[in-house]
């Protein structure tokens, strides 16, 4: 007998872009026991079954996201959303409105802020102006590298003037030595936000939790989660244990600079039902958009010259201790030197699985090294969409000049030079819906306003490729017996609805370890 029972679907093979010839599944146990025709698979109904007339609508292997935060973007968009903000005054209407409903006492939080409507001004609290003035105000630009806080949360923090961190991270402050606000890179901006006081564990949990039933409505079945410490894993065992984790979660804990290798490496295995330790983060630069990236020229602003670690040679000889130890990693590089670094480093690796994630902008010279390596390319393509522009008049474009910019997101030349690409969010640097991420993978425009020109549409994915992005080549299994029932329910086929359509395609059913995770209401 079976717990659930798919009836009267069309079932997508996402190696093939093909339907498989049979439109019904069950599934027990977790697993995909019977997959045929609709007589074949009745008698696998029992009476404590979910039985799902799915009306023709599309059955996938459930859509995978290949990077993202879920435990700690939780907390990160605390506040008011900024990320429809496009200039300064329509910052301050919002801030504004959310200092309004603040009690007394309380911190303002913000999130999702774009350093492009910030023009040639600088990024500080004095260019937002009088609405944060006395307000403990903590507003996080969109890449999470950076924090904008205001003078009265400096002051709560005990932030007064520089100081030195063995990172690449920096209190900016002006020519008298004094903070403008801006706090580039974790070191930094953790001085003010350890400040804010923080939800309980209970909050805390219920906030994570809503976040993953998100993430499932939206047809997402699992997700590569570039986080993992100890704190974080004690929220997953407690939602997985209440049966509360809709989404089967692959964990890789960050490795910084000085940590113990040793105990990320015994972290490894540790999980539950739905989520598991298999892997390590590791960061080798910042951002573009910070001047925190590492790049083999300085950009316009002669920033963007040094990896995250102090000395790189320390980063590699962590990760060939990670591979010995058979343990792989996915490493943050953005940058042309950091992917370089990365590439030399796992020269000689033996384990298999280990990742760069974003490769923003590539030289010519390191495409074909990905698959010689077997190195996985990690990649967002709708950071390319929302952040940057066609005419490089965004921020990240002229940082880097028209000659870095025109090799930006090469997701098209990865692929076609034998590369597995995983697409992934970033969530929360961008949305989670995979649906918006696929679309951005074919059509690289905004999807505010795709009436715009795309940016590098030669490097634009073909659907099959999109889907393959987040379902196979991320760890998706097969539409078959003995399988995860792992699913994802379209209402019509991905590959066959427009680039510019596919965001909005409604998402009928998700289903994780065989339980239905989100289900449309007239389903």
């Amino acid at each position: 007998m079976s717990d659930l029972v798919l009836l009267n679907g069309r079932l997508l093979d996402p190696t093939t872009g093909d339907f498989l010839p049979h439109g019904s599944l069950a599934a027990h146990g977790g697993d995909i026991v019977a997959v045929g025709d609709e007589s074949s698979v009745r008698p696998w109904i029992s009476p404590a079954a979910t039985v799902v007339d799915l009306r023709g609508a599309v059955i996938t292997p459930g859509l995978i996201d290949g990077h993202c935060h879920p435990v700690s973007g939780a907390d990160l968009t605390r506040g008011a959303d900024l990320s429809a903000c496009v200039d300064l005054p329509g910052l301050r209407a919002e801030l504004d409105r959310a200092r309004r409903a603040l009690a007394p006492g309380e911190w303002l939080h913000g999130w999702g802020l774009d350093p492009n409507l910030f023009g040639d001004l600088p990024i500080s609290a004095d260019t937002v102006g009088p609405v944060l003035a006395g307000v403990p105000a903590v507003l996080r630009l969109f890449d999470a590298h950076s924090t904008l806080a205001s003078h009265r949360a400096l002051e709560l923090a005990g932030v007064t003037g520089p100081r030195r961190f063995d990172e690449a991270a920096e209190i900016v402050c002006d020519e008298r030595g004094r903070p403008t606000g801006l706090l580039l890179e974790e070191p930094a901006s953790m001085l003010v936000e350890e400040a804010a006081p923080k939800p309980s564990d209970e909050q805390f949990r219920a906030r994570v939790a809503e976040v993953l039933r998100g993430m499932a409505a939206a047809g997402l079945t699992g997700g590569h989660m570039m986080e993992g410490d100890r704190a974080e894993r004690a929220v997953l065992r407690a939602l997985d244990e209440r049966g509360e984790l809709p989404l089967r979660l692959r964990l890789a804990p960050w490795c910084r600079p000085g940590d113990a290798v040793g105990e990320l490496i015994a972290a490894q295995g540790d999980g539950g039902a739905l989520w598991r330790v298999a892997g390590v983060k590791l960061f080798l630069d910042g951002t573009i958009d910070n001047g925190t990236a590492w790049l083999e020229k300085p950009d316009c602003h002669g920033e963007s010259m040094h990896p995250y670690w102090p000395d790189p040679a320390a980063y590699t000889a962590a990760v060939v201790a990670f591979d010995a130890a058979g343990v792989p990693t996915a490493t943050h590089a953005i940058g042309d030197a950091a992917i370089r670094h990365v590439l030399l480093s796992l020269e000689k690796s033996r384990t298999i699985g280990h990742r760069i994630e974003h490769i923003e902008t590539l030289p010519d010279d390191l495409v074909p090294r990905f698959a010689e390596l077997g190195v996985t390319a990690s990649m967002q393509p709708t950071h390319c969409c929302e952040f940057t522009r066609a005419d490089h008049t965004d921020n990240w474009s002229r940082r880097l000049g028209e000659e870095r910019a025109a090799r930006a997101w090469r997701c098209r030349d990865l692929w076609e030079a034998g590369a597995t690409v995983v697409l992934g969010s970033d969530w929360p640097i961008a949305p989670y819906p995979p649906l918006g991420v696929m679309a951005g993978a074919r059509h690289r425009r905004p999807a505010r306003d795709l009436s715009q020109p795309p940016h590098g549409l030669d490097q634009a994915l073909t659907p099959l490729q999109a889907l393959r992005g987040m379902t196979v080549n991320a760890g998706s299994g097969r539409l078959a017996v003995g399988e995860r029932a792992d699913l994802t329910v379209l209402a019509d086929d991905p590959l066959r609805v427009s680039d510019l359509d596919l965001a909005a395609l409604p998402v009928r059913l998700t289903v994780t370890a065989g339980r239905v995770t989100h289900r449309a209401a007239d389903l």
